[in-house]
């Protein structure tokens, strides 16, 4: 003992005393350097280009001038597209409480056979692009359809395509958004209690009137959450009014904007952007809906048994009805596309004697714009994947230390970019890389630029599963770490990133196939051989080269079906919610 005190006060002692007091300011300083990325971080991809829109719009060349908004949000062309813009959106979120609220229904709360199956479909919409969606249908309905032809029931040559303006973008805005609803309702409704319906049903309530005394008054909030959520993607979304609306110059707020870059270039970015800030007034207006619907939602009750309601003889009748309408609204215009995909051009009967390979050979072998595109959007959707997955973490780790209202004050200014139409984020970024950089110049009609706009986009999806996953982690392994002495990034590298890893793959896939087939930002970033997947499919529908669109629309499809068998099979290692369908 004495030689081990003269040890710890002799010379020896000055080295040790110096390293203790290194680690010890290591200690203090570390966290704050962690906090100080967090924040930078989250300020540059999610407050930096809604900043920049704003700034665009309010005073352009710096000069504070409202008239700029003001003559661009009174004209007659920005009116009307407004109107369609509302119009669309209101009645497409209504279609998709029409589809997605029973389905709800009936996958949360009933005995309603293979409901995995037909919760899994339903939300295939939300991971496949719009314009894809759009495709698909386009190539269902209409005198030119393949489809339709094999069955001899295709409509008369020369008839228009009655999925085209307005009846056809609002009818597949509710396709398209019902997986939103469904997702929202569904949260609700495994929160509510058995015993509530145990015992209106020992008072003789039929299952139905138990529905509608019961289920539908606690769920008034969700019901308003969901369609207020459908509602604000109705609002930016570009793919499905671009194909379906463009053709008939029925326009909205995206399409508009679209068509006057696509005619004016950067020469009308300030009058650009004063649109895209009235796009994003109207998406804020409806998350603010969502928000003040959603505070008023029904209390918890506490664990127990989640709430059933048996259908009884009526619960194969219902299986079998959903299944008829997925295959309407789903299967159908996925049969549509493969069979269009086969044949040499449109007006060919498809038969075993004209069916065809050639558009996929074209589009994914020979045709150098095609090829391109598919490595383009692999290597950015890639790269943007592997970016946030692995920032997620560090990011997840430092804002569970902040406090509560920190970390959502935080938390809200990531998910700014990916909340707000695309067509707003898109406008942002050419106003932020459209003037020479310091060292890297500009980065306007580069590759890069898209990359930041995924980046910014899609960072949300990216950190939410893997917080998720950190506050799971009990802090016992964390302090018994510290015990022994492991430093925080050691216990960082060592605990916490292993123990996050399934689920910061799980947001690497999310990311991946969010942006593999994205088209609402990159409509407006692309450039000569910096094409996506979504620009050329838009771009060979649009000039009458449907099947190699099929072709290219088809292979997306099997790509991102592929991913989700993926997330699947990884399920049993990831935190509970990261998947919805599960």
């Amino acid at each position: 003992m004495s030689e081990l005190s003269n040890r710890l006060s002799g010379p020896a002692a000055a080295p040790l005393a110096h390293r203790l007091r290194g680690a010890a300011i290591a200690d203090r300083i570390g966290p704050r350097i962690a906090a100080l990325f967090v924040i930078s971080v989250i300020l540059v991809l999610g407050l930096l280009p809604i900043a920049r829109i704003i700034l665009a719009a309010i005073a352009p060349g710096l000069v504070f001038d409202l008239s700029i908004i003001g003559e661009q949000w009174t004209r007659a062309s920005t009116l009307r597209a407004m109107w369609n813009t509302l119009d669309t959106a209101f009645f497409g979120a209504v279609i998709a409480l029409l589809i997605g609220g029973p389905f709800a229904f009936a996958v949360a709360m009933t005995n309603m056979p293979t409901r995995r199956s037909l919760g899994f479909l339903l939300l295939l919409p939300l991971i496949i692009a719009p314009q894809v969606t759009a495709l698909s249908w386009l190539h269902m309905t209409g005198p030119s359809s393949t489809l339709l032809n094999m069955l001899g029931i295709a409509p008369a040559p020369g008839t228009p395509n009655p999925i085209l303006g307005r009846q056809g973008i609002i009818l597949l805005f509710g396709v398209q958004h019902a997986p939103i609803v469904f997702i929202t309702l569904r949260a609700g409704l495994i929160g509510l209690p058995g015993d509530l319906i145990e015992a209106a049903r020992a008072s003789g309530a039929t299952p139905l009137r138990a529905f509608y005394t019961i289920v539908l008054p606690l769920m008034r909030p969700w019901i308003a959450g969901a369609g207020a959520l459908a509602f604000v993607s109705g609002i930016g979304n570009f793919g499905i009014p671009a194909l379906l609306g463009l053709p008939v110059n029925y326009l909205t707020l995206p399409t508009l904007i679209y068509r006057q870059m696509s005619s004016f270039g950067p020469g009308v970015l300030p009058q650009m952007a004063s649109l895209s800030v009235l796009i994003g007034v109207l998406a804020l207006f409806g998350i603010l809906a969502q928000s003040l619907a959603m505070r008023g939602r029904a209390p918890r009750y506490g664990q127990g048994r989640v709430a059933n309601i048996s259908l009884g003889k009526w619960c194969y009748p219902a299986a079998g009805l959903a299944w008829v309408l997925l295959t309407v609204v789903l299967l159908m215009p996925a049969l549509a596309l493969l069979t269009t995909s086969l044949v040499p051009a449109f007006g060919v009967p498809l038969t075993w004697q004209t069916m065809t390979f050639a558009n996929f050979e074209e589009v994914i072998l020979r045709q150098a714009s095609t090829i391109r595109a598919f490595q383009n959007s692999a290597m950015l959707a890639g790269a943007a994947a592997l970016i946030l997955a692995a920032v997620a973490i560090p990011i997840a780790i430092v804002l569970e230390r902040f406090s509560t209202p920190s970390r959502r004050i935080l938390q809200g200014i990531a998910e700014l970019p990916y909340a707000l139409p695309g067509i707003v984020l898109a406008i942002a970024c050419i106003l932020l890389f459209l003037r020479p950089l310091p060292l890297i110049g500009s980065l306007y009609a580069t590759a890069w630029i898209i990359l930041i706009a995924y980046l910014m986009r899609f960072l949300t999806l990216a950190m939410k599963p893997v917080a998720n996953a950190v506050t799971r982690i009990p802090l016992e392994f964390d302090e018994a770490a510290a015990t022994c002495g492991a430093s925080p990034l050691r216990r960082v590298v060592t605990i916490t990133a292993p123990l996050a890893a399934p689920a910061a793959a799980a947001a690497a896939l999310v990311v991946f196939m969010s942006a593999f087939n994205e088209l609402t930002v990159s409509a407006l970033l692309w450039s000569s051989r910096n094409e996506t997947l979504g620009v050329v499919l838009f771009s060979l529908q649009e000039a009458g080269l449907g099947p190699q669109a099929a072709a290219i629309a088809v292979a997306t499809v099997v790509v991102v079906v592929a991913l989700l068998a993926v997330l699947d099979r990884l399920a049993n290692r990831l935190p509970q919610g990261v998947l919805p369908w599960r």
